[in-house]
Order: structure tokens, then C-alpha cells, then sequence
């Protein structure tokens, strides 16, 4: 999205809600942009209250996704006015560089050693590693296309059988593995992407203790924000969750009681900077660090987003980067940079990044779901 001032300064903001891009297009369109028309682009507060409380009916992944495209690309004008990054908009840089892990992925235990292996071999120091689980069909996180991950489908939504005690079973051995081949040093991650109940996510934490891993990414959905001190009691692994959360409210009582370990709200469907910063103030009170959600369905403007907040936030703790493709990266030209681990968001005015819309125009949306898993029995579960 790409808001332009008067003065002729534009802004970028990024709307992508996976599975759900055109109803954010529409709430956009005809609920908040007309709101937009005469305001003062600095007023950045005043904007996101206004747009937040002043709609009476708050939050959701579609108002807020809405909401944090409109404040990013005003954080971006306020930065090209300034002639300064964002980062320092928001305190100045407290550290050299943001610590990034990436994906890998394999069919079997031995591929997903050989591509966490390539993944080190490229200068990264913290790798989530997720691998195909034995009399599965298909395991979360594991392409079938030789991609780094696999991304939303045409048509409707596929769907896939699962077998939580299968995993269970298995995860401990693929750490186990990787750790007597890669040694203690490497930062190892893994997302259990919601599938688990919170006695089942304790019993995975518990098990994974010897293989010290850097976190154990969503392992029960969080509208139960209590089922993680169950977890909590029973595991020392680090916990992260909230990709899908969309205001702070969403992981109040999982940061004030410190269930979790890294709050991974995204930046563009958690209402854009201005909230991500609060968040992460309000995190810091409690050691819950950030870890804010990076997908390759988030474009270079989201990555961008997130790189000037974890250069300024005090409680920073790791940025997921999946690298985009070469024509999104032709689409969206960025100065931010990824060297030995760590990446820059650069120090050009604004975010950083622009927008090639002649050649956006020559690739029109295309709607695409996400997967829909099923218990082996038929029970929907979560995916």
C-alpha cells in the first residue's frame, strides 16, 4: 500500500494477510483510507488511536492487518521528511546488527541435517529445522516442491492427515541427531505450529531439554492463554508464540506471568510500529524478548518493519528472515543487508525499501489458502 503526502513524499505499508489478502484491500478501501485524506502524516499516535479506538468494533487480523499497513507507511513518510532511518525515529540503534534465523526443512532426518548444514554454510547462526515425521503423509513446515517452505496453494485449501503421537515420538530424535552432528554451538529452533495440546506441548519441552534448544515456537494455540503455564511448569525449553496475534491484549497474561519466552506478533497484523513498540515495552517488564513473525508471505516492507523495530527495542531477541524471491526482491529494491547471521536495515531515509509498480502491475493477485489438517481419524485440527 503506498500512502503520498501533499508535499509529494510517499509511504509504504504492507496489507498482506495470508488466505485473506482482498478483505483487508476492501476495509482499506473503503473504511480507513477516506479517514486518512487532510490528516498530518507526523501525527502518528493520534492516527493509530483514531483508526484503532475510533472504530468501536477493535481488533481482529483484518482491522488490524488494516491498520498496521496505514501506520508503517506513515512511520515511512516521517523518516523520507526527516532524511533519517526509522530506527532512529524510534530511540537509535542498540546494537550492530539483528541476530536472524532462518528455515530447514526435509523429508527425513538426514535431509533436514544436510539443509541445516547449507544454511550454516551461508553464515547463518540460528536455523529452525523441521523435518517429515515417519507414517505421516505431509509435516508442517517440510516442502514438497524443494522451496524453503511451502507456500499458500491455488484452488481451495488442501488438506493432510496428522499424527500427534507420531510426532511426539519423533521430534526428540531429529534434535538428538543434529546435535551430536552440529555441536552444541548452533541456535536451534522448532515450530510445532499449534498442533499440540498444552500437556502434549509440556511433554515436547521436557524432552527437547537436552538438546537446549534457542525456542520452541508455538506448541498449543493461545486463545487459552492459561494453557501455557501448564507448559511452563513442566519444561525449561523457551517458549515463543503469537504470529497470529494481533494486539498486545492477545499475550497480556502470557507476558505478566511470564508463560512464554519471545512474543512473535508480526509488525503488519499487529497494527504496525507504533503498537509493536509498545508491545515490546511492555514485554520488557517481564524478560519476555521479541521474535517478531518473518514469512515470505510478508513482503520486503514487513521485513523492513521489523529490522528498524529490533534495531532500536532493548529487549530484542530474533528475527525471522526467510529469504524472498528474486523477482519479489525485483518488485520491492531494499537497502537492508544480511552479513554473517545478522542483518541491517541500512541507513537510507524511511524504511529503506521502494516499489517497482510498473512491473507489480504485471503480476495481478491471485487468491491462494493455506493448508487444513486432519487427524487420522478425520478430525479437523489445527494446521
Amino acid at each position: 500500500m503506498k500512502i503520498e503526502t501533499d508535499q509529494g513524499i510517499y509511504g509504504l505499508g504492507d496489507a498482506t494477510l495470508n488466505g485473506r489478502e482482498l478483505a483487508v484491500e476492501s476495509y482499506l478501501a473503503e473504511h480507513v483510507l477516506p479517514c486518512l485524506i487532510g490528516r498530518d502524516p507526523f501525527q502518528t499516535e493520534d492516527i493509530w488511536q483514531y483508526l484503532y479506538r475510533g472504530a468501536y468494533w477493535r481488533g481482529g487480523p483484518v482491522t488490524m492487518t488494516a491498520i498496521g499497513a496505514v501506520d508503517v507507511a506513515l512511520w515511512d513518510i516521517k523518516g523520507k521528511a526527516l532524511n533519517t532511518p526509522v530506527y532512529h525515529l524510534l530511540g537509535g540503534s542498540s546494537r550492530e546488527g539483528v541476530l536472524v534465523y532462518t528455515h530447514a526443512n526435509g523429508a527425513d532426518i538426514s535431509e533436514t541435517l544436510d539443509s541445516v548444514r547449507k544454511h550454516i554454510d551461508e553464515g547463518y547462526l540460528a536455523v529452525r529445522a523441521q523435518s517429515g515425521v515417519p507414517g505421516v503423509a505431509s509435516s508442517y513446515g517440510v516442502s514438497k516442491s524443494g522451496k524453503p517452505y511451502e507456500p499458500a496453494q491455488r484452488g481451495l485449501p488442501s488438506e493432510s492427515l496428522w499424527s500427534t503421537e507420531k510426532y511426539l515420538n519423533f521430534v526428540p530424535t531429529l534434535f538428538e541427531k543434529l546435535r551430536v552432528e552440529l555441536g552444541p554451538e548452533v541456535r536451534l529452533l522448532h515450530d510445532c505450529h499449534h498442533r499440540l495440546t498444552p500437556i502434549e506441548g509440556a511433554r515436547l519441552g521436557k524432552s527437547l531439554e537436552p538438546y537446549h534448544l534457542f525456542w520452541m515456537e508455538d506448541p498449543c494455540p493461545a486463545e487459552l492463554q492459561e494453557g501455557f503455564e501448564l507448559i511452563r511448569q513442566h519444561t525449561t525449553t523457551p517458549i515463543a508464540t503469537g504470529e497470529i496475534f494481533n494486539t498486545v491484549w492477545d499475550a497480556h497474561d502470557l507476558i505478566r506471568n511470564q508463560w512464554i519466552d519471545y512474543i512473535r506478533m508480526a509488525i503488519v497484523h499487529g497494527g504496525g510500529i507504533t503498537h509493536a513498540k509498545k508491545t515490546a515495552d511492555f514485554a520488557a517488564l517481564y524478560h519476555v524478548r521479541t521474535g517478531f513473525h518473518g514469512a515470505t508471505d510478508l513482503s520486503p516492507v514487513s521485513m523492513a518493519a521489523a529490522l528498524h523495530v529490533g534495531m532500536a527495542i532493548h529487549n530484542f531477541g530474533i528475527q525471522e528472515h526467510m529469504p524472498h524471491s528474486a523477482l519479489t526482491n525485483e518488485v520491492f529494491p531494499h537497502g537492508y543487508s544480511f552479513v554473517n547471521g545478522y542483518m541491517h536495515p541500512g541507513d537510507g531515509a524511511g524504511l529503506g525499501v521502494n516499489i517497482d509498480e510498473v512491473l507489480a502491475a504485471k503480476h495481478p493477485y491471485q487468491r491462494a489458502y493455506l493448508p487444513i489438517a486432519r487427524k487420522l481419524d478425520g478430525t479437523l485440527t489445527d494446521w
